[in-house]
């Protein structure tokens, strides 16, 4: 990448002694102004901290985990630096579904690289995480990118659990809620694949966990990968397919624990019922700050 991108400060608060701050920039990547959210943790002031990156789900946005979530007072505690990406690109230029539905197009980027028109030129949201987004963090914020975690939510759970199993290297820990953990198998991700890389399914493994899993995608001797997943979720039959997910593990023979709640749904109720949960299985992985207390 020829250069850092310049970065604009949105809004910032104050949070359990750190700061949650909004920020934009221009993605060369994605073409077009991206925007993104960063707790910066007390630990920070002593010194680069580890970084654990949260992509959201259907129609959510930058801000959604930061003021839904309740995650900050642990992260505190555990000196973690949160990033929350856009769930797309946006802005002119960028295309949406020619019908306005929620689950295509911006605010669905469902953090792929897409092949086909007219979604190829912005629609590079994997491409941003792994490449561009580390390299802002680097220059602007005290992250430690040796000690990275990923996770996330529903299209988002999707998301962190392809980066994760397909970067390794970049990923430590990786958690999910209620991920669309087979999209292959479900209409949104059917729906997705069919418009941002046709009609090939053979190009829609590389951007399945479930079928990556089954192509020998498993990270081998590292700490096991947690989902928690609601039981009264009302898109668990038809969408997120945790039981495809968890044999596939098996078979591949890597740790999971999957997490079944009764009673909890798909929404941020859920998630920060069990946030804390998910940030000490990070912390314990990524070597935080403030060891994870057990």
């Amino acid at each position: 990448m020829a250069g850092v991108a310049a970065l604009e400060t949105v809004s910032t608060h104050r949070s359990f002694g750190g700061t949650v701050g909004y920020y934009r920039h221009h993605s060369a990547v994605n073409e077009c102004e991206m925007r993104f959210a960063v707790y910066t943790p007390p630990a920070a002031q002593d010194g680069p901290v580890p970084v654990l990156t949260w992509l959201a789900g259907l129609t959510c946005t930058e801000e959604t985990f930061m003021i839904k979530a309740g995650a900050q007072r642990v992260a505190a505690e555990l000196g973690l630096m949160l990033v929350a990406p856009d769930t797309s690109p946006r802005g002119e230029g960028v295309p949406d579904a020619e019908d306005g539905v929620w689950d295509l197009g911006l605010g669905a980027g469902f953090y792929l690289d897409a092949t086909r028109p007219p979604w190829q030129r912005h629609y590079r949201m994997h491409s941003y995480l792994v490449e561009e987004l580390p390299v802002i963090l680097g220059e602007h914020f005290p992250a430690n990118l040796a000690r990275q975690g990923i996770f996330g939510h529903s299209m988002g759970g999707h998301g962190a659990l392809v980066l994760g199993l397909r970067h390794p290297e970049l990923y430590a820990s990786i958690s999910a809620f209620a991920p669309i953990a087979a999209p292959c198998r479900c209409p949104w991700g059917e729906k997705a694949f069919s418009a941002y890389l046709g009609d090939d399914r053979s190009a829609w493994a590389e951007w399945d966990a479930t079928e990556l899993l089954e192509r020998g995608g498993a990270r081998g001797a590292c700490a096991p990968i947690l989902v928690d997943q609601g039981l009264a979720d009302p898109f668990l039959a038809e969408q997120l397919y945790p039981d495809a997910l968890e044999a596939a593990c098996a078979r591949a023979g890597q740790s999971l624990e999957v997490r079944r709640h009764a009673g909890y749904d798909h929404g941020y109720f859920f998630i920060a019922s069990f946030i804390e949960d998910h940030l000490r299985h990070h912390a314990a992985q990524l070597g935080a700050a403030h060891e994870a207390s057990p």
